[in-house]
């Protein structure tokens, strides 16, 4: 039976989440007349931010302000088309190894038990050379997967979970010496066991307001604490299997490719070279702003991880130590987390500030030197020295 969402349920849902967005919402206080922005001066003169998500959109942190980012700034990327796809004749296919296949309009998933969720994530391209501008956070509102999943029933065989976009393009597969020019969709996939999972959510809402098309309407997967890539939009089909998925951006375009031991050098023999599919948030930090009230300063910023509880966020000035900064209310396991640092005697002149964050686990986030040996750009958490000029 599909589980129905009670009248008093709606109720202390609704409640619940109002009271959670008015405590994100200012997490980072509004800037009062008297405040000011110091401007970075590691942009170059040419830098461009923004965009309408048609086909593209970064967020400009320098107007970072809250746990939620705006949707008509939310960043959008993708590799193929932008479908636009009715809701009111729309239906998701579920297919494989079920034992009750179905189609699920968009009516039909709006009558199950509804979640709702903030959290924040980025393209697992984001790095400092775009200045982190493919990342934000928002308020994400569906149905749980595995509610859907064990609705259709799961097959005894079933051990893999593929998501299949309605976008598709015309792409190149190289196979020893041959290479095929295929029509495909896009796709990804996860673990049987990470489908079950109590997080991974069919999202139709973003902010409380329907899903726009840049944003994969009328649905799509949200995995929280994955990397973007990892949650296909303008969903069509979900379909389970025994075997692993080898879709192109699944086993060929995302991955990293690091070396261990060894010298590092492309062909030491000492030195192994793992590849690894992308999948979690690796843990960074970033500097977003600092303002200027009176003759005092303020750095703000974020922390993108994938939910493991963290143990301090630290700031760096100069050449000076490390200094503890603080983490602003708001946050949920998988949102973002903003941080603040006050700046106590700035001098006028050029500074060089950095962040670097440390998990519960005791990860630290790696400096540019630490991730020499990474061959690949994806999961660029470095940290991220930023320069400003005090006047």
């Amino acid at each position: 039976m599909r589980e129905q969402i009670t009248r008093r349920e709606t109720l202390r849902r609704g409640l619940t989440a109002t009271a959670l967005l008015a405590l994100a919402e200012r997490a980072i206080p509004a800037l009062a007349q008297s405040d000011t922005d110091v401007p970075f001066t590691d942009y170059p003169a040419n830098f461009a931010v923004g965009g309408d998500g048609k086909p593209r959109r970064t967020f400009d942190h320098r107007t970072l302000d809250g746990m939620i980012t705006p949707k008509d700034k939310f960043f959008v990327i993708q590799h193929y088309n932008q479908p636009e796809i009715n809701p009111d004749t729309y239906k998701l296919k579920l297919t494989g190894m079920l034992r009750k296949p179905m189609e699920l309009s968009l009516a039909d998933l709006r009558k199950m038990r509804s979640t709702e969720m903030i959290l924040g994530y980025e393209c697992s391209g984001n790095r400092p050379a775009g200045f982190q501008a493919l990342s934000s956070c928002g308020r994400f509102t569906g149905v749980p997967l595995r509610n859907v999943l064990n609705e259709a029933g799961v097959g005894s065989k079933a051990r893999e979970v593929v998501f299949l976009g309605t976008d598709r393009g015309d792409q190149e597969v190289v196979f020893r010496q041959q290479t095929f020019k295929l029509s495909q969709q896009f796709g990804r996939s996860l673990t049987l066991e990470n489908a079950m999972k109590p997080d991974p959510i069919l999202v139709y809402a973003l902010n409380g307001e329907p899903l726009t098309v840049p944003q994969g309407a009328p649905l799509r997967l949200i995995m929280p604490g994955y990397y973007g890539v990892c949650n296909p939009k303008w969903l069509s089909e979900i379909h389970l299997q025994e075997d692993r998925y080898l879709g192109n951006f699944q086993g060929r375009w995302y991955r990293s490719v690091v070396g261990v031991g060894g010298t590092g050098e492309d062909l030491d023999l000492n030195t192994q070279w793992i590849e690894t599919e992308i999948t979690r948030i690796h843990l960074k930090s970033s500097i977003s702003r600092v303002k200027k009230a009176g003759n005092a300063h303020q750095i703000l910023g974020f922390v993108l991880n994938d939910g493991t509880p963290l143990r301090s966020v630290e700031v760096k000035i100069g050449e000076g130590p490390w200094q503890k900064a603080t983490m602003t209310p708001g946050s949920t396991k998988y949102s973002w987390k903003l941080f603040s640092y006050n700046w106590e005697g700035a001098t006028p002149g050029e500074h060089t500030i950095v962040s670097r964050v440390t998990d519960e686990d005791g990860n630290v986030q790696p400096t540019v030197e630490e991730l020499k040996r990474k061959k690949t750009f994806l999961e660029d958490n470095a940290q991220f020295p930023r320069k400003v000029k005090i006047g």
